[in-house]
């Protein structure tokens, strides 16, 4: 049978309130001790196991005492995602540090977006890195994968859905950007930025000013800046 690995706490935690199963949890004693939602009434059976069984089981020692085994990650329909009401979609440009995924999707989650959009080739997938990196915030949202960005923003965007391009260059700066109505936010690699299609594709660049020597953001903070700037304007009208 196919299935997923999940390790950290949170990112256990998550899988147990999520909407995927949890075949099999392994703990560590001192995880046990120190968490309490390992004693409430789970799912599955929580079995206690040495830090080195984890730890091989894990592939590192970053599990915090906690591994377990999950029905395979469901990704989403992008077009689902983008033909709601008033979208805020994440798109990733081959993004493909899966910490950088993660942390991304934490940020989308906490700032309540739709989605994470990412194209098929070049990019990091859910994996157990990106679930402990998200603290678990994978298993509330949806992450769509498509054949071709640049195709994919092309066909969805529309007046009811803007197509904004995350760029140090935008003339046009986050605070005068209008972010109320369906968005989808595109982010590109670190070190690279957008690809010039996809680029291309956008309907507007926008920037978030910065008064520092550096001159760019690692793309997880920029993603959470912005979807936070989107969730502000939004709540005004809500």
């Amino acid at each position: 049978m196919t299935r997923d690995l999940v390790y950290g706490r949170r990112a256990v935690r998550e899988a147990l309130r999520g909407r995927r199963e949890v075949l099999e949890l392994w703990v560590g004693e001192r995880a046990l001790a120190v968490e309490a939602w390992l004693h409430e009434p789970l799912s599955v059976r929580v079995q206690v196991k040495p830090e080195r069984e984890l730890t091989e089981a894990a592939g590192t020692r970053d599990h915090q005492g906690t591994v377990a085994w999950c029905e395979p990650y469901r990704y989403g329909d992008a077009r689902e995602l983008a033909a709601g009401e008033r979208p805020l979609l994440v798109c990733l440009d081959q993004v493909s540090d899966p910490r950088n995924l993660g942390a991304v999707c934490r940020s989308a989650e906490g700032a309540g977006a739709t989605g994470v959009v990412l194209p098929a080739h070049g990019s990091a997938r859910v994996t157990a890195a990106v679930c402990r990196s998200s603290a678990g915030a994978i298993e509330h949202l949806p992450v769509a994968v498509v054949t071709n960005l640049a195709r994919y923003l092309a066909d969805v965007k529309s007046q009811e859905l803007w197509v904004y391009g995350a760029t140090g260059e935008a003339s046009t700066s986050m605070w005068q950007s209008d972010l109320t109505g369906g968005v989808a936010l595109v982010f590109g690699a670190e070190g690279r930025g957008l690809r010039p299609l996809v680029r291309r594709t956008c309907d507007a660049e926008v920037a978030i000013p910065l008064h520092g020597r550096i001159q760019s953001l690692n793309v997880s903070v920029a993603a959470a800046v912005l979807l936070f700037e989107a969730r502000r304007q939004r709540s005004f009208g809500e």
